[in-house]
């Protein structure tokens, strides 16, 4: 059975808090476990089956539950989550693929929460009632665990979550509910941005997107990947106004400008093959 996920608010940055309590925010893709009549199943937070992405993952617990968490893919020289890797998990569909990655790159299912438990709705509990008992469950496999926590010291907890170049954190009030569909200030993320500088080479013609480049080794300026998010009005207009004088090319998708414009932006991180993960814009670099 899927259940709509409690969906995470901003926070501005870090903070601490003796109503909350603070976990890492693991860089994977949310789950949604379902067991029900011994029957297991898997969830996206779109309610997409992705249950024969994760056949490691297909394994029963003592009693039928509904969980919440992420699934990951750790790498075993870091312990950090690898997002690039879980989205080859997630994308595989062949059963012979799924086999091999399954072997390549195991998945691991890091649970924070607690929906229901032999039956028994368990959302409008307190959360530290529900931390209690899913503590009490006994995983089925080493690719099970559950989310540590602190209580309170969530800037010391970013301070090393940004250390070791991991995702974020998570806020959490003590005594929150589970709130079901919804996007709510009891639960806080504070994301570990990397920033860039980079110039704009390009933009789409039909929906938004800029093109943006970073400088290469040889001396010139490499796709670094498509900015979607963070400007307004005014900095579109600003962009248009000056690229329409700059313009060199243009193919179906996109016209090419000089990349004479310069921004900042903020991101999740650098992917493998050297792409902006999720860019922001920031501002423009005079």
């Amino acid at each position: 059975m899927f259940s709509d996920p409690m969906l995470l608010a901003t926070a501005p940055g870090p903070f601490s808090d003796p109503r909350y309590i603070f976990e890492p925010k693991i860089d994977g893709h949310r789950l949604i476990f379902s067991q029900q009549d011994g029957v297991i199943r898997l969830y996206t937070r779109h309610n997409n089956d992705c249950t024969r992405q994760y056949p490691e993952l297909q394994l029963p617990f003592e009693n039928d539950v509904i969980l919440d968490g992420e699934v990951a893919c750790v790498d075993p020289a870091t312990g950090v989550s690898d997002f690039e890797a879980v989205m080859t998990r997630f994308q595989a569909k062949r059963a012979d693929k799924v086999k091999r990655l399954t072997a390549e790159l195991p998945a691991y299912y890091a649970i924070f929460d607690i929906l229901m438990c032999r039956g028994q709705d368990l959302r409008r509990l307190p959360l530290t009632e529900r931390k209690e008992i899913l503590a009490s469950l006994a995983l089925p496999s080493p690719n099970f665990g559950i989310v540590p926590h602190i209580v309170g010291a969530g800037e010391a907890l970013f301070d090393q979550i940004k250390a070791r170049g991991m995702e974020g954190v998570v806020g959490k009030r003590m005594d929150s509910p589970y709130e079901t569909g919804r996007r709510s200030d009891n639960w806080r993320k504070v994301i570990n941005w990397t920033y860039a500088d980079v110039y704009i080479t390009g933009y789409r013609k039909t929906e938004f997107g800029w093109l943006a480049g970073v400088a290469d080794e040889r001396g010139g300026i490499r796709l670094a990947g498509i900015i979607e998010f963070g400007t307004g009005l005014t900095e579109r207009q600003a962009f248009y106004g000056v690229a329409q004088q700059i313009v060199t090319g243009e193919d179906r998708d996109f016209v090419y400008v000089e990349p004479r414009i310069k921004v900042r932006v903020k991101m999740r991180n650098w992917t493998k093959s050297g792409l902006m993960l999720h860019p922001f814009f920031i501002s423009f670099i005079l």
